[in-house]
């Protein structure tokens, strides 16, 4: 069998995380997330986020979590403001659109969204009450091509939001891979302090399932678990997630673990470079985009599974890379063998 590349959720989920349920499993405990699991995680994100007044919600996996903030978040009239190469514009299939919302995409040349951005999308829709009203501005860290965003990116963002009376949502389905990137400068702090609300991924990063929406915002607060309910992402058995959640947080589980698959993916990226393999984008997560001749994915395709993320010319392009919690050395190695072979 082929060892993939495509994604970071095709193991299982850490031994710890499995352990716990297992010893876990003949306790009783409340469901619907009252569970002691799924309150203890809460408790421990608002003190890693220095925020008490946040709202923590536990859910099965990021179409979802995006799916019920957004909808939740937006009155019918108002629309969201996304980066073309973002997950709920391309991978989704429009589920927020089926919710009643509009979505503006936004190209970009490294995946994120600046205030400048946002602002064409406004200035192309004042004949109100004609056009929909931009509400929402959406942003993924790491973003779907593996780039980060800064703390000043982050600031400037959030500000021009406050500015414009719009909520700033991030998507962190790779948040770990983001903040142990080697170039990144943000905290999980500052993800309590300069956004509407974000999510924690957990699905991508050692968990079987899980994420955990965080609700900085107070108004957007209110009756958000209806909206869990209605969606069908109020699990009766909540413990499932809470547990998963503990087991990562724990000793900082979910930074080791995200830290790891950042590394394995730079050990790739340095051999590529040194055959003199250019990329689609500059990353320091645990994506990456090297573009190859046909021969040369051909080659590597024998024995590993990628995507061919985009075709540049009619010889030519880009694939995408991603390792996991679990990449092994070994695997790597034997990896860097392979390109070491493409010259």
């Amino acid at each position: 069998m082929k060892y993939s590349f495509k994604n970071d959720y095709a193991e299982g989920a850490h031994p710890k995380i499995l352990e716990a349920l297992v010893q876990s499993n003949l306790t009783q405990h409340n469901g619907y997330g009252l569970d002691n699991f799924s309150l203890n995680v809460e408790s421990i994100i608002k003190e890693k986020i220095k925020n008490q007044d946040a709202k923590v919600y536990l859910v099965s996996g990021g179409t979802q979590a995006n799916l019920i903030v957004i909808s939740a978040f937006l009155r019918p009239h108002e629309s969201v403001v996304a980066a073309a190469t973002g997950h709920i514009f391309t991978n989704e299939s429009g589920a927020i659109e089926a919710t009643g919302h509009k979505v503006h995409a936004v190209e970009t040349n490294d995946g994120k969204l600046r205030p400048d951005d946002i602002q064409k999308i406004i200035d192309a829709h004042q004949n109100k009450p004609h056009q929909v009203k931009q509400k929402l501005v959406y942003i993924s860290n790491s973003t779907e091509i593996g780039t980060i965003y800064s703390k000043k990116e982050l600031v400037d963002l959030y500000q021009f939001c406050q500015e414009n009376k719009l909520y700033l949502f991030v998507d962190g389905a790779r948040l770990g891979h983001a903040l142990t990137a080697e170039t990144n400068d943000l905290t999980l702090e500052d993800f309590g302090k300069y956004t509407d609300a974000f999510y924690l991924g957990g699905t991508k990063n050692g968990a079987l399932i899980g994420e955990a929406i965080v609700i900085n915002n107070e108004i957007l607060q209110e009756e958000f678990g209806f909206h869990l309910k209605q969606k069908g992402a109020m699990l009766a058995k909540g413990r499932l997630l809470g547990i998963q959640f503990q087991e990562l947080l724990k000793d900082d589980l979910y930074f080791d673990l995200a830290k790891h698959a950042n590394q394995q993916a730079m050990k790739i990226k340095e051999t590529f470079q040194s055959i003199g393999v250019d990329f689609l984008s500059e990353t320091f997560t645990n994506q990456i985009f090297p573009i190859l001749r046909n021969e040369q994915i051909e080659k590597l395709s024998e024995r590993f599974d990628f995507y061919v993320w985009k075709k540049l010319d009619q010889e030519k392009s880009a694939i995408r890379l991603i390792t996991s919690w679990a990449t092994s050395d070994e695997v790597v190695a034997d990896f860097n063998n392979e390109i070491k072979n493409l010259k």
